[in-house]
C-alpha cells in the first residue's frame, strides 16, 4: 500500500511574465488539490499560466509519506510542463549519493527547470545547464492503436522506444501517478528503469514522460 500524503497546493497566476503577474486580476491566489492530469486541465481552463509550489521536492526523503509527497509534486510539475505552464519549484537531492544525484537533474531535465537546486556539489552549473537546454517535448509519450511510443531527447539525441504489448500500457497506467514497485511486472519495470523512464524513490516508482498537450514544432520534427 502506498503512503498517503497531503495533496500539494499552489499559488497561481494568469501569466508567466513576472511584471505582468503584478497587474490587478492576474493572481488566482492559492489553489488546493492539484495532483493529477484532470486537475491540471482544470487549472488551464481557469487561465493558469504560472504556478508556485507550496513546498520543495525532496528526493533525499527516507520516510514513505515524504517520498509520496515528493512524487506527487513531481507529477504536478510534469503535467504542468506538458501544458507549457511555467512553475516555480525547488528541488533537493541527496548529497550522500553524489554519483546518483549527479544524474538526477538530467533524468528530470524534461521538466520545467526548478527555481533552486540543492544537494549537488556542482548545483549552480547543473541548474544553469538545465535552464539553458530545456524545452517542451524533451521526453514525451503517445498512445497509438495497439502501441505506446516514447521519444526521449534528454541526452542530446533522439531515443525512440515503441512497445506493442498491452502489459506495457497497463504498467504505464500504474506508474503514471507513482505506484509501489512490487505492483509492476519486474521485467517491465527493469526495462523502463534501465532507459531512465522511471524514477524510483523508496518503494515507489513513477513514470517520467508526459503526454504532450502543446507542440512547439511540427509533429514530424518532434
Amino acid at each position: 500500500m502506498t503512503a498517503i500524503a497531503p495533496e500539494p497546493a499552489i499559488r497561481a497566476w494568469r501569466d508567466h511574465d513576472p511584471q505582468a503577474r503584478r497587474l490587478p486580476g492576474m493572481s488566482l491566489g492559492p489553489l488546493p488539490g492539484t495532483a493529477g492530469t484532470q486537475d491540471v486541465d482544470r487549472l488551464w481552463a481557469l487561465g493558469v499560466r504560472h504556478v508556485e509550489l507550496d513546498a520543495p521536492v525532496d528526493l533525499s526523503a527516507d520516510h514513505p509519506t515524504a517520498q509520496r509527497a515528493a512524487i506527487d509534486r513531481l507529477r504536478l510539475v510534469r503535467d504542468l510542463t506538458a501544458r507549457a505552464v511555467s512553475v516555480d519549484w525547488d528541488l533537493e537531492v541527496s548529497a550522500q549519493s553524489a554519483q546518483r544525484s549527479a544524474r538526477e537533474w538530467k533524468v528530470l531535465s524534461h521538466l520545467h527547470p526548478p527555481r533552486t537546486l540543492t544537494g549537488l556539489a556542482d548545483a549552480p552549473q547543473a541548474l544553469h545547464a538545465w535552464r539553458t537546454r530545456h524545452y517542451v517535448c524533451k521526453l514525451v509519450w503517445r498512445r497509438g492503436p495497439g502501441f505506446v511510443q516514447i521519444r526521449d531527447r534528454r541526452w542530446g539525441d533522439l531515443r525512440r522506444f515503441t512497445a506493442d504489448e498491452p502489459r506495457y500500457q497497463d504498467a504505464i497506467a500504474l506508474l503514471d501517478a507513482g505506484a509501489h514497485s512490487g505492483d509492476v511486472p519486474a521485467d517491465v519495470l527493469e526495462e523502463f528503469t534501465s532507459e531512465h523512464l522511471v524514477l524510483c524513490l523508496g518503494d515507489l516508482a513513477w513514470w517520467l514522460p508526459y503526454r504532450v498537450s502543446r507542440w512547439l514544432q511540427e509533429a514530424m520534427a518532434v
